[in-house]
């Protein structure tokens, strides 16, 4: 098939596909434009799901939009065809993030975006988790690949040392206290939850109440307790993971490339634990506080600025969070 014959079907399982991206608070803040004449599709970001005060300077959306990009080039991959892909093409536009254009694999230089086919199968089966992890230890050829996958999309995976761990979780717990006593933060985060049977069940965005996760009785593992201070009937309590097993995602800069370069790391990642049998989950609260942000970072590392911190282990199957109808993120031209 010839990629200028993409019809609506096609180019619709194509950004739902990108749609089952991780972002913020499942804002899902992205918008896809196909257009017909250039097998080309433009991806925006959507600042009305933005969050001002989680995320003043957008670096967490463009995080969850780079997500969706690389989906988007995973599934063209899988349905044959390569999609190149342009950061931020018009400095104008600073809402336009990529421009993709599916072209031939045949062609020279497409066999780094074929090598992307395997992981379409994690596509639907990414998860985040908020469940106990056991102890089990992640093998190291594992953890390897794992570097090797962020590595790819330009962006660094360190697995810290049990010093910089346990700095990370004593920031995470800083962060969860300031969370607490800012009303603003905490209304921004209530309006991100959908609790209630009949919310949980009807939601398309946000995170509802099947997937807060139970209530930590013990342990460390930084897992954000979407619930707050409110009490979700039927709720269990559970024993978290004492020493849970971190990684951090960043780059050498923090400018919006770098920002877009690493959501497409980070997703990569995601998909290759997955299909590795690893529950995940994305840890940002310390991210979210500039004056702790810059402390998360190992000092001795070259790594410049973190961008994400991943939980990874071994847990129980969840259920998938909900997810916007394409019709609302795509636009056909």
């Amino acid at each position: 098939m010839s990629v200028r014959e993409l019809d609506t079907t096609t180019v619709t399982a194509l950004v739902e596909d990108a749609s089952a991206a991780p972002s913020m608070h499942n804002a899902q803040p992205w918008r896809f434009r196909f257009l017909r004449g250039d097998s080309t599709f433009q991806v925006y970001s959507d600042l009305e799901r933005a969050m001002p005060q989680a995320d003043p300077t957008t670096r967490g959306l463009h995080l969850g939009c780079a997500a969706a990009l690389f989906n988007l080039r995973v599934a063209a991959a899988h349905a044959g065809w390569a999609a190149a892909a342009e950061l931020l093409p018009d400095p104008a536009d600073p809402r336009l993030l990529a421009v993709v254009r599916l072209t031939s694999p045949a062609l020279p230089g497409n066999d780094l975006e074929m090598d992307l086919t395997p992981l379409y199968p994690a596509i639907q089966r990414r998860r985040t988790s908020r469940q106990p992890f056991t102890d089990e230890a992640i093998p190291q050829a594992i953890k390897d690949a794992l570097s090797a996958a962020a590595l790819l999309e330009g962006a660094r995976l360190v697995f810290p040392d049990a010093w910089h761990v346990r700095t990370l979780l004593d920031l995470v717990h800083d962060a969860e206290g300031r969370d607490a006593m800012d009303a603003a933060a905490y209304e921004e985060l209530r309006q991100w939850t959908r609790d209630g049977t009949g919310a949980a069940e009807t939601a398309s965005d946000g995170v509802p109440e099947y997937a807060f996760g139970p209530r930590r009785r013990s342990g460390r593992a930084p897992v954000r307790d979407f619930a707050g201070r409110r009490t979700v009937p039927g709720r269990e309590a559970a024993a978290f993971e004492n020493a849970p097993q971190l990684a951090v995602l960043g780059t050498v800069r923090d400018l919006p490339r770098d920002w877009l370069l690493a959501g497409q790391a980070m997703e990569r990642v995601l998909l290759q634990a997955t299909l590795d049998g690893l529950a995940t989950s994305l840890t940002s609260q310390a991210l979210e506080w500039p004056e702790l942000r810059w402390t998360v970072r190992d000092p001795q590392s070259a790594m410049g600025f973190i961008q994400m911190v991943f939980r990874l282990g071994y847990g129980p199957p969840v259920p998938g969070t909900p997810r916007r109808p394409v019709h609302e993120v795509l636009d056909i031209v």
